[in-house]
């Protein structure tokens, strides 16, 4: 998941990097530019990932323990 972040980060880099040049900025703005959205991106796409996993993480334990209740058995009277 980490590495599909960090391509759709470096992607956003090099399209903002197209984006300011054709607007006419000079080098070093254009690059101070693209890597503060290179790092917001890929933090964001972070934080998404983790909060992602994890609800899928919840979602697997809580039916994992809902059907080895029911394989074992368990009556609750």
């Amino acid at each position: 998941m980490n590495k599909i972040v960090l391509n759709f980060g470096l992607l956003i880099f090099f399209l903002s990097v197209l984006i300011f040049s054709e607007k006419g900025f000079q080098w070093d703005v254009v690059l101070l530019r693209s890597f503060v959205i290179f790092m917001v991106v890929s933090v964001m796409g972070s934080f998404f990932a983790m909060a992602f996993v994890k609800a899928i993480n919840k979602t697997s334990l809580e039916k994992g323990n809902e059907l080895n209740e029911k394989l074992s058995g368990s009556n609750k009277k």
